[in-house]
């Protein structure tokens, strides 16, 4: 199937088989590596992207499903002159120790603040639960996305 997806700001056009998953096209189709394959069962969340602004696992996602519609992975979060608020605030925060989560957790993280401005911890550890880490125990990332929380208000 011969599909568009405009990614990252720019048009993609690409002839998929229909089988194809977002997160294989995105990797293979378009060359963009820092969405992660982690556990093909939607259970880590290392392949969280966004969908027409909205965060999704895209390895349960089609990318026949996403023609005509726009993703976000992180190589198209931050400008070109440095990082974007919530990649800072995970930098600054220690928020990441192998990085192999990090994609995911910062995509999920930025769809959360467009959701709830001002979260409590709650609500961080609510909004973050489909995104799995296995190295930090996720204290400095809640602190993290807090603190992308404040500076977003700054």
């Amino acid at each position: 199937m011969d599909i568009s997806i405009t990614v990252n700001g720019e048009a993609e056009r690409h002839d998929v088989e229909p089988r194809t998953l977002l997160v294989q096209y995105l990797r293979e189709a378009c060359r963009l590596t820092g969405t992660k394959v982690g556990c093909d069962t939607s259970s880590c969340g290392a392949c969280t992207v966004l969908l027409d602004g909205e965060s999704v696992k895209s390895c349960t996602m089609l990318a026949v499903q996403a023609d005509g519609r726009a993703v976000t992975t992180i190589e198209g979060l931050a400008p070109d002159d440095g990082l974007h608020p919530v990649q800072a605030a995970f930098q600054a925060n220690h928020a990441l120790q192998c990085g192999f989560c990090t994609a995911g957790m910062v995509m999920a993280t930025v769809s959360l603040l467009d959701e709830i401005a001002e979260p409590t911890e709650r609500d961080v550890r609510l909004g973050l639960e489909g995104n799995l880490c296995r190295c930090t125990g996720y204290h400095n990332i809640v602190e993290a996305v807090l603190a992308a929380a404040d500076a977003r208000h700054a």
